[in-house]
């Protein structure tokens, strides 16, 4: 006869088997439904829990157990935190308001002042302004170098140094660095070293397999998928989780919203299938681009003229994932400029944004928008031109994508001619 107790363990289903693989870990991690017995995780939108009594409550303040306040903890964000750390191979996760603010959190819960930074110079324009300006302020100092040159971070080495960071690929021109070999070298060093994952994804890269110390994610990017929300995380060990990100989160408050969290959390269960979809569709723009004559060079790791391909290919699940970027030719900054300009502008199914990850495909001139606030010897020093025009491409049809591409590319020719 089957009792209560065995009807409510079999509803919630919290503990599942070990070796799942991570496509199940996508749709089942999370925690137990209520006594409801929901199929689809609850969203809880409530500031605070109500305590059983007095002693419970101190209890529970004192220990940051369970669920106190919306600040610290809820359990929607919590199955969020649950389902990427699983998704990662991660002991533990804590999300953020945004991906920056968990590079906030990274900093703020890891360095002091006097602490040395090594970070690829390539990495998106936000994350070069937070450590070189606003991080610097606290004297905390960040050394760039170049994504794929590993002696070159091993020349940046201090005794000093407390962290590499790295995001792989980059934002915008897709450089792969061999994360095993800077996780060698972090160690070796006593540092740790941070990849951003947010490009590949769980789905395509598991950074901590390959040595990496923790994960970094903007959620908002293909962990939402659909671009409705902002979200971010870190996912790593549970001592550095809890004891050392818990206290500096709680306190400091760049908390994920629980509709954010929950919107976030039904995006992780497609996330398998979308990026897959989306590599595949990109592979096949990234070759077009390829052979047309107004471009000058595509950068895509899924192509074989890439030049980190073999090793992305063996780090990224044999897939290049969803995002490119071309070199429009043109002989002065202002006539690539002009020339990118004019293609994106005359594109009319692509969508003109910052953002990426989203399935609606999305066009921009990073020189100009993402890596906007740098000066231009920092763009050029992370590679990034005035011709230069980043694709994430979504989920139209391929041969819709070219077309608008090849509209775009055909006003600049009878621009050019004119």
């Amino acid at each position: 006869m089957t009792t209560k107790d065995d009807e409510a363990a079999r509803i919630a289903r919290a503990q599942l088997p070990p070796g799942l693989r991570p496509e199940t870990l996508a749709v089942r991690t999370a925690l137990a439904p209520s006594q409801h017995g929901e199929h689809s995780e609850g969203l809880f939108l409530t500031t605070a829990f109500v305590q059983p009594d007095s002693a419970t409550a101190a209890r529970r303040f004192a220990q940051m157990e369970d669920f106190t306040y919306g600040r610290t903890s809820n359990p929607t964000v919590r199955s969020f935190e649950a389902r990427l750390a699983a998704m990662e191979g991660a002991e533990a996760a804590v999300a953020t308001a945004t991906g920056m603010s968990a590079i906030l959190l990274l900093i703020m819960g890891l360095l002091k002042s006097g602490d040395h930074v090594i970070c690829s110079r390539s990495v998106f324009g936000s994350t070069v302004s937070l450590f070189a300006k606003e991080f610097g302020k606290f004297g905390v100092e960040t050394t760039f170098v170049s994504q794929t040159d590993i002696s070159e971070w091993r020349a940046a080495l201090r005794p000093s140094t407390k962290l590499l960071f790295a995001e792989t690929p980059t934002n915008p021109l897709t450089e792969v660095c061999d994360i095993q070999a800077l996780a060698d070298l972090a160690h070796g060093a006593g540092a740790l070293l941070t990849v951003d994952n947010s490009f590949c994804s769980p789905a395509l890269q598991r950074p901590l397999a390959l040595g990496a110390d923790l994960v970094m994610h903007a959620g908002t990017k293909y962990l939402d998928g659909q671009g409705r929300v902002m979200a971010g995380a870190l996912c790593g060990p549970q001592h550095l989780i809890a004891d050392v990100f818990g206290p500096t989160v709680r306190t400091a408050g760049m908390t994920l919203s629980p509709f954010n969290a929950w919107v976030v959390l039904k995006g992780l269960e497609t996330l398998s299938i979308r990026m897959k979809a989306q590599s595949e569709a990109t592979l096949a723009v990234a070759r077009w681009l390829e052979g047309q004559p107004a471009v000058a060079r595509v950068y895509y790791p899924g192509l074989a003229s890439h030049p980190q391909h073999d090793l992305a290919m063996r780090q990224q699940s044999g897939l290049g994932g969803a995002v490119l970027s071309f070199d429009l030719r043109g002989d002065t900054p202002e006539a690539a400029r002009e020339a990118a300009f004019c293609v994106i502008d005359s594109t009319r199914v692509l969508s003109i944004a910052t953002n990426l990850g989203d399935t609606k495909s999305i066009i921009t001139h990073p020189s100009t928008t993402s890596h906007g606030r740098l000066t231009e010897a920092q763009r050029l020093a992370a590679g990034i031109g005035q011709g230069l025009v980043r694709l994430a491409v979504g989920l139209e049809h391929v041969d819709d994508i070219t077309d608008d591409l090849q509209r775009g590319l055909q006003a600049l020719t009878e621009r050019r001619n004119a």
